[in-house]
């Protein structure tokens, strides 16, 4: 059966999320079914696609954009696809508005949303008027399709597909020196995040777990990769509790995978985490995992087997997580590889394409 898709994204950044529309463009070209992308003309999105993906570009400049939603529309009236997938809350609207404007001769493709984030839908008017065009929802973990059935959206709207992860590309990766990359002192070692720089991925309390961990261990080394609005109080934080030698805001890298590869751990802080893409590349990497029992990851980490797990919001419990793998290398090991095979066993991104590709079925076989 084939079916032809368009895959709508509206983020100018790179996230996991655009690394998950990537995977499924790709993915589902790879199976010949035919895809099309269309995402923000200025975006990272756009510059990692490869030449093979059919792209078109689109500047929306808010979440209504009669012009963008025309544009789009445009889109699917010379593609015609089977289904248009939004996958983040801006492109839902977008597509709601183009699925709106188009001529009712035409034919209506199934509109599939994803929903990668464990934050409550919006109640207002017009949200509500935007999900109720959504045919179906895909969540990206149980606990993320339980908050939609709790916003109301009934249960035959909701499928639940993990994100996936390509091992075989990030086993292609190069591991990078991150001692030598950033002057770190030779045999640190090294505990990494990897998280945009926004309230509820929680970095403020890694910072205040480091606070502790460098009173016990003190040659240990903090790298937190990524960018976003709380940069300056984070370098207020730590020079608050003078830890500027001892964890560093390395910004953006388009690099971290080879980084990832080079940490001695992986800390996971979030306060509320749909499932966390990053924590699943660090797994693939063979990187053990500390990290919170926020919104879907425990549905990733196995406490004890494929990671550790903390309350979140509690500094010292994470500090606590830290230490004890930071001073057993046999448990590091162990959950470095127990936390790798989990992800090739449970998180492939050819479990998650597959899957994908089976809602797309489900809902074209109810037409």
């Amino acid at each position: 059966m084939t079916i032809r898709s368009v895959h709508v994204d509206t983020a100018r950044t790179w996230r996991g999320g655009q690394n998950q529309v990537l995977l499924t463009v790709t993915g589902l070209e790879e199976r010949g079914q035919p895809a099309l992308l269309v995402a923000h003309d200025a975006g990272e999105l756009k510059r990692r696609a490869s030449e093979g993906l059919r792209f078109v570009g689109f500047s929306p400049k808010s979440e209504f954009d009669v012009h963008a939603g025309w544009q789009l529309g445009k889109v699917l009236a010379s593609f015609q696809p089977d289904i248009i997938h939004a996958h983040d809350p801006m492109a839902v609207s977008l597509t709601a508005v183009a699925l709106g404007m188009a001529s009712a001769a035409a034919k209506r493709p199934r509109f599939v949303a994803s929903r990668r984030v464990d934050f409550h839908l919006k109640r207002h008017a017009l949200s509500k008027w935007k999900y109720r065009q959504v045919d179906v929802f895909i969540a990206a973990s149980r606990l993320i399709a339980s908050m939609l059935a709790g916003d109301g959206i009934p249960a035959d709207r909701i499928e639940i597909v993990h994100d996936g992860v390509d091992v075989d590309r990030i086993d292609r990766q190069p591991a990078i020196d991150v001692h030598a990359t950033f002057w770190l002192p030779h045999g640190a070692p090294i505990v990494g995040n990897v998280a945009a720089l926004v309230p509820h991925k929680g970095q403020r309390h890694l910072v205040g777990a480091a606070s502790r961990v460098v009173r016990q261990l003190p040659d240990v080394r903090m790298l937190i990769v990524g960018e976003g609005e709380l940069r300056q109080p984070l370098e207020k934080q730590i020079r608050a509790l003078g830890l500027e030698r001892h964890v560093l805001l390395v910004g953006f890298r388009p690099d971290v995978i080879g980084i990832q590869k080079s940490f001695d751990l992986f800390a996971m802080s979030s306060v509320t985490e749909g499932l966390g893409s990053a924590m699943l590349d660090a797994m693939a990497c063979g990187t053990p995992v500390v990290a919170t029992r926020a919104g879907g990851i425990p549905e990733a980490i196995i406490d004890g087997v494929s990671g550790l797990l903390v309350p979140p919001h509690d500094d010292q419990a994470l500090a606590d997580g830290l230490l004890r793998a930071l001073r057993d290398d046999a448990l590091r090991r162990s959950l470095g590889a127990a936390g790798r095979e989990r992800v090739m066993t449970e998180f492939s991104v050819d479990q998650m394409v597959n899957r994908t590709l089976a809602v797309y079925e489900r809902q074209l076989a109810r037409q």
